[in-house]
């Protein structure tokens, strides 16, 4: 696992667009994964920012998000589907029928969950999956519990994550419920590249480095994996044992 302290979130930003966009130009049609969040926002700028100048296409690249919340429909402003087309999809020139998404409002969560494995596999897999962290160490919407889960399925949020989500939720009215990718299917992806900022992240980055390899912080699973670069800030790392290595 390598981790990198950057100066500020633009920093963050514009180092992990830089893989990103080195993976494209290498690999045309290459399978990225994405997350919503805050964490990623300067990343999709750049991005963004990057195919405004020419210096990279997504025509090509096929993309399968980490979660969405159930219940939204991909026009609700709250929706993983909506953040993605705001912030990224439509600032530059991904195809519609290459975005791939967990159907939320799906009446057999089983089967779109089966189905949504099926999808990753027949891409190829996933050649680098952006990943940020929650104060309780989950990864995608996998929750901390007693064992680690492996394909996409149904999770009851914890109370720790409607807390730090509710605010986005003006109406106070967020879902208990969202469907996600398992730990095993972020496992598999060839790369990880995660972005945490803030005091806030700094417990559950210490847990998922310094840690033991527990399903009660489901981001220490990532001490397992062969390809992990961390991009935090100083806030965020403050509390790694023996600073960076």
């Amino acid at each position: 696992m390598q981790l990198f302290v950057c100066e500020s979130k633009e920093d963050i930003g514009e180092k992990v667009a830089a893989l990103l966009i080195r993976q494209v130009q290498t690999k045309p049609n290459s399978v990225l994964g994405f997350a919503t969040g805050r964490s990623p926002l300067e990343t999709y700028d750049a991005l963004a920012a990057a195919y405004a100048r020419g210096v990279v296409s997504f025509k090509d690249v096929v993309t399968f998000n980490l979660d969405e919340y159930c219940g939204l429909t991909k026009t609700d402003a709250n929706s993983y589907y909506a953040f993605m087309q705001k912030n990224l999809f439509s600032r530059a020139d991904f195809r519609t029928e290459n975005i791939h998404f967990l159907d939320g409002c799906a009446a057999d969560d089983k089967a779109v969950c089966e189905a949504y494995r099926a999808e990753m596999q027949a891409a190829g897999g996933i050649d680098i999956q952006l990943l940020g962290i929650g104060t309780n160490g989950h990864i995608g919407f996998n929750e901390p519990s007693d064992a680690f889960t492996d394909g996409p399925f149904l999770v009851t949020l914890s109370q720790s994550t409607k807390n730090a989500n509710g605010k986005y939720f003006a109406d106070g009215s967020m879902p208990t419920h969202a469907l996600t990718m398992g730990v095993g299917d972020i496992l598999r992806a060839k790369k990880l590249i995660m972005i945490a900022t803030g005091e806030s992240k700094a417990k559950a980055i210490a847990a998922m480095v310094n840690g033991p390899v527990t399903p009660q912080c489901p981001a220490s699973v990532l001490q397992t994996h062969r390809d992990v670069t961390v991009f935090l800030d100083a806030e965020s790392a403050a509390l790694l044992e023996g600073g960076i290595s």
